[in-house]
């Protein structure tokens, strides 16, 4: 029986049977430094840097603003769950590629038979796996850089950066053709911080996205906001830990258990969202909205096997403040005390927000801009999200007043109302990467047509001459000198 390869032997096979990348097409431009930055170095950022390689898209840059790779994405720093919520069997960033999967990956390393044995891929082994993609593919990423501002300059963009290395800070300014916002959670707008929580200082308060030192709450009496999975994901990392106890408040009477989306995750539903009519769309996450984000039943029973875990359901906070040291909160018709608050009341798109965006969020059309649902359907926080085109571009407000927009590639979770899903997770990625890398594509080629026409038209050296065919060439005199 012949030698099963090692994983990364059969990951080379893979990408030598699909052939070398091709080169760079992308006529240059004077005064250009990259023909697309991607902002954010995660899952996403590799898998674009890769697919836009295989594009021949050449000056592609990703920039994530994490010191290191250890601290950058959500997989080693704020997601504090034990196993992903995906299914195993969802594609990822390997772009149909099997050699590059995660099952390849780990059967690897561990075998079929474990891989079969999981239910849901373990957190730190999907870190793992996305650090070897990463790795094996050669992507480089530029940590330490943040995107502060884009500035748009016609049809591209200036970027302002702030560099960030063991010399200090720096402080440049660089020109793209293209960006992706590849940037997470908070990519179009903010943490989801809500009155009474406002009124908290940072010593007592965090959001799921923050980095908390629960080792420091060991002993201590923590209050958890929220009744979805990041909330009991810090709820249970914080009894882990060994919090005293833990409360957590749910403003519902029950906690969400019915997974809506589900109902659409079948390849019609999956890839067709993006031309269901606006109404239908709406109502999609307006359906979701109103059921509620559910936590997997096992973040749940993480949370629930302390004997210090206490739930309170339908009991919003009414008021909260320090005192004496400690946060005294009301709950209905109860005062409690805790020593630390943790916010697992998720994000809020909102252009406006982000910094960055300030000399684009106007010009952006929102999801309200283009579709008035009936009174009773009315939902100002899914209004908010951009509505985005058919590669998740953003469309002008005003045709015809700002034609910059479309040339920035939503790849974040405010892309959730125009796509269906969580854009940036992993259920996205089959569909929505390959979109994104053809509009970038056709968009570079077309918009320099006079010089790839005249590529196009360049001359072409003959493959052979006249001297291969010519002793065969029919004459008539031939018929007549045989006869």
């Amino acid at each position: 029986m012949t030698r099963p390869l090692h994983h990364d032997d059969h990951a080379r096979e893979t990408l030598r049977l699909i052939g070398p990348d091709p080169e760079d097409w992308v006529i240059g431009r004077p005064g250009i430094d990259h023909n697309v930055l991607i902002i954010g170095g995660g899952q996403t950022g590799s898998a674009f840097a890769f697919g836009l390689r295989r594009a021949g898209i050449g000056r592609v840059s990703v920039i994530d603003a994490a010191p290191d790779e250890t601290r950058a994405g959500s997989w080693t720093t704020y997601a504090r769950m034990n196993v992903l919520r995906t299914p195993k069997s969802l594609a990822g960033p390997e772009a149909g590629l099997p050699g590059l999967s995660f099952q390849a990956w780990y059967e690897a390393r561990f075998g079929e038979a474990s891989y079969a044995d999981i239910e849901r891929i373990g957190r730190g082994q999907w870190a793992e796996y996305l650090a070897w993609y990463r790795h094996f593919l050669g992507i480089p990423i530029r940590y330490g850089t943040t995107l502060t501002l884009i500035e748009p300059k016609g049809m591209h963009f200036a970027l302002h950066l702030t560099i960030r290395t063991a010399r200090g800070v720096e402080h440049r300014v660089e020109t793209a053709r293209k960006i992706i916002l590849g940037n997470g959670f908070a990519g179009n707008g903010k943490p989801n911080i809500v009155p009474p929580l406002t009124s908290l200082p940072s010593s007592h308060l965090a959001h799921t996205s923050d980095a908390i030192d629960f080792a420091s709450l060991t002993g201590k009496s923590v209050a958890v906001i929220g009744g979805a999975a990041s909330a009991f994901d810090a709820a249970a990392t914080a009894l882990e830990a060994g919090a005293a106890d833990v409360h957590l408040f749910v403003r519902r009477a029950e906690l969400p258990a019915v997974p809506v989306s589900r109902a659409r995750a079948y390849p019609g539903a999956y890839d067709n969202y993006p031309a269901l009519p606006n109404a239908v769309r709406w109502r999609q996450a307006l359906r979701f909205r109103r059921a509620g984000s559910t936590a997997p039943a096992d973040a749940v029973q993480r949370a629930t096997r302390f004997s210090n875990f206490h739930l309170h359901l339908g009991a919003p906070w009414h008021d909260a403040a320090v005192v004496d040291g400690r946060v005294r909160a009301r709950a209905g018709d109860t005062s409690f005390d805790f020593d630390f608050v943790i916010a697992g009341t998720g994000y809020a798109v909102d252009l406006h927000a982000r910094p960055e965006l300030a000399q684009i969020a106007d010009h952006v059309l929102l999801c309200r801009d283009c579709y008035v649902p009936a009174s009773d359907e009315r939902d100002d926080a899914l209004g908010a999200h951009p509505y985005l085109g058919d590669a998740l571009e953003y469309l002008e407000k005003s045709p015809g007043a700002a034609p910059f927009p479309k040339n920035v590639h939503v790849f974040n979770p405010a892309g959730f109302v125009s796509r269906g899903v969580p854009v940036g997770d992993v259920p996205c990625m089959k569909r929505d990467i390959p979109a994104v890398i053809r509009r970038i594509s056709q968009d570079l080629f077309l918009e320099d047509l006079d010089a790839q026409e005249a590529r196009m038209n360049s001359g072409v050296p003959a493959d052979f001459d006249t001297a291969q065919y010519e002793h065969r060439i029919y004459r008539e005199t031939d018929v007549e000198s045989a006869g």
